[in-house]
C-alpha cells in the first residue's frame, strides 16, 4: 500500500476541482438513487444509502435534493433508473485501473470509457483482469494538522485494521464492516478528517515517470469528468515533483 496515501491526496484535490465544477452533486445523486433504490429509503436500516447521504452533506448539498433523489430510488417519484457496474483495464505504463460507474445509458458509458483508455494509451480488459490487484477498505484521511498518537489510539480502540502517517496525512484503513463503527468513534472524539470512504486500495503500487504519467493523468481526468462515472481506482506511484509539474 505504498504510496497510497499520496494518491488519497490527489483524489482529494480533484475532488475539490470537481465540488467547483459542479459535477460532484450529479455523482452523488446517483450514489443516493441507486441505494436507495436496492437497500430502501431508511437510512438506519442502508448502510450504503447512510454512507451516500453523509458524503451528499459533507459537499453541502442542499436537503431538498438528497430527499429528492432518496424518493427517485425508491420509487416515491418518477426518475431516471440508473445501473451500477465496473470497468477493468491497464493504463499508460501498466497501471492497473478500475472505473466504476453509474449510467442510464450503457451503451454510451462504454463507448465514452473505452475511447479515454484509447486515446491516452491504455486497454480495457475483461471482468476479472485487475481487480485482484485491489482490496476493497475503508479510509479514512487526516490532514497535516491532526496528531497521529491520538488518531491511532482511538482508530484501533474503534477496530481499525492499520494507521500510518505519509506525505503529512494520516490514512486510517478498517474493514469496510468495520468503516462506519470507526468512522463515528473518530468524530465521536472531536477528530476531523479530510474524506471517509469505502474504497479500492491497490496491493502494489506500480513506478510511472514522464510522458507515460502525463497521459494516466490525462486518462484519469477524462474518466473523471463523466458524469457516468463514480469513482477510478489505480495503483500508479508518481514522484511529488513529477505531480507538481503535471498538475502545475
Amino acid at each position: 500500500m505504498a504510496g497510497h496515501s499520496k494518491w488519497a491526496n490527489i483524489k482529494h484535490r480533484k475532488g475539490a476541482q470537481d465540488a467547483k465544477r459542479g459535477k460532484i452533486f450529479t455523482k452523488l445523486i446517483k450514489e443516493i438513487t441507486i441505494a436507495a433504490k436496492i437497500g430502501g429509503g431508511d437510512l438506519e436500516a442502508n448502510a450504503r444509502l447512510r454512507l451516500a447521504v453523509d458524503k451528499a452533506k459533507q459537499a453541502n448539498m442542499p436537503k431538498d435534493n438528497i430527499d429528492r433523489a432518496i424518493k427517485k430510488g425508491t420509487g416515491d417519484l418518477d426518475g431516471v433508473v440508473y445501473e451500477e457496474g465496473v470497468f477493468e483495464g491497464y493504463g499508460p505504463g501498466g497501471v492497473a485501473v478500475i472505473v466504476e460507474f453509474m449510467t442510464d445509458n450503457r451503451t454510451r458509458t462504454v463507448a465514452d470509457v473505452r475511447h479515454a483508455f484509447n486515446k491516452y494509451g491504455g486497454s480495457l480488459g475483461v471482468s476479472g483482469s485487475v481487480a485482484f490487484m485491489f482490496d476493497r477498505k475503508g479510509q479514512i484521511i487526516f490532514g497535516e494538522d491532526a496528531d497521529f498518537d491520538t488518531i491511532f489510539e482511538a482508530a484501533l480502540e474503534a477496530g481499525a485494521e492499520d494507521v500510518k502517517e505519509e506525505d503529512g496525512m494520516i490514512e486510517v484503513i478498517t474493514d469496510p464492516a468495520e468503516f462506519e463503527t470507526v468512522r463515528n468513534a473518530l468524530e465521536s472524539q472531536g477528530l476531523t478528517f479530510q474524506s471517509a470512504q469505502v474504497t479500492m486500495i491497490p496491493q502494489n503500487m506500480n513506478p510511472i515517470e514522464g510522458k507515460q504519467a502525463e497521459s494516466l493523468m490525462k486518462m484519469i481526468d477524462v474518466l473523471e469528468d463523466n458524469d457516468d462515472v463514480q469513482n477510478v481506482h489505480a495503483n500508479f506511484d508518481i514522484s511529488d515533483e513529477e505531480m507538481e509539474r503535471i498538475m502545475g
